[in-house]
């Protein structure tokens, strides 16, 4: 069995791609905080990227597979994924690198594809965009790009929010230009699960293949929970419709990992 290391196995993705995985394959994870659980499991280990070195950990699983699932402080992520990109050129081993869609949020005009050119004007997509060039420097075999949008899933943390705002009849953001697709954790884990097994390298957009305005999103979504007149705040950004949106194009999975906007609002409410 492949040996695969989640950093950051106790956060929502990196939790969900764990039970997704452990069946087949022996997979380790790490996670911050003390906690009673992951402190019994033996695949769980305590690993705090902001004080420690990822090489003894390293060293000592030595894993075919390493997935990156953590957020928090950019300037230790980046010195962490620089390690990692060390670490994979000089061994047997692959990089799964979970970027997002805000790599190309200074392009509004039109979605993106796989192999567009990245350019940011945000923090957090610089930030994904300063490690993807450095994996871009490696061999192709060496590392998985997956690019995701907005993820949403019955549990997840937009959901969990949405649902509190929606029983305390708070007025929530919505902004009505920006058009964008977006994913559930369910199909998510099971795209990377595919990729991990199959062995494929490149760049890959996980979102859906169609697109949506954010406001008719959320719209559907709070229908789905049982609230079809919900109180919205309209956020106009921009004068035109705004594209953030990332769409499979030269990568393209098999049919039933494929997913749709509706395949997403049905999601909210089904585990």
């Amino acid at each position: 069995m492949s040996r695969i290391l989640i950093l950051g196995g106790s956060g929502f993705i990196g939790n969900a791609l764990y039970k997704e995985l452990v069946p087949f394959f022996d997979v380790h994870a790490t996670f911050k905080t003390d906690h009673a659980a992951f402190e019994k499991n033996k695949h769980f280990h305590q690993f705090d990227y902001e004080m420690e070195s990822l090489d003894i950990l390293l060293n000592n699983l030595k894993p075919k597979f390493i997935v990156t699932a953590l957020r928090g402080n950019v300037t230790s992520l980046v010195r962490m994924h620089f390690e990692i990109a060390d670490y994979i050129e000089k061994n047997d081993c692959k990089l799964i690198f979970l970027s997002s869609a805000n790599v190309f949020d200074r392009f509004t005009n039109y979605p993106s594809y796989e192999y567009d050119k990245t350019l940011s004007e945000s923090i957090y997509g610089r930030f994904k965009i300063k490690i993807e060039n450095e994996l871009l420097r490696k061999p192709v075999s060496k590392y998985v790009i997956c690019r995701i949008p907005m993820i949403y899933g019955a549990g997840s943390p937009r959901i969990n929010e949405l649902k509190a705002q929606l029983q305390l009849n708070q007025a929530m953001d919505v902004f009505p230009n920006v058009v964008i697709n977006a994913t559930h954790i369910n199909k998510l884990v099971q795209q990377l699960h595919y990729i991990i097994n199959r062995r494929r390298r490149g760049i890959f957009h996980l979102g859906s293949n169609n697109l949506i305005h954010h406001i008719d999103l959320i719209k559907d979504i709070c229908e789905q929970l049982g609230y079809p007149q919900p109180l919205l705040k309209q956020v106009f950004d921009s004068n035109e419709d705004r594209h953030l949106a990332v769409l499979p194009r030269d990568n393209m999975l098999p049919k039933h990992l494929q997913l749709n906007i509706e395949d997403v609002v049905k999601s909210s409410v089904v585990m």
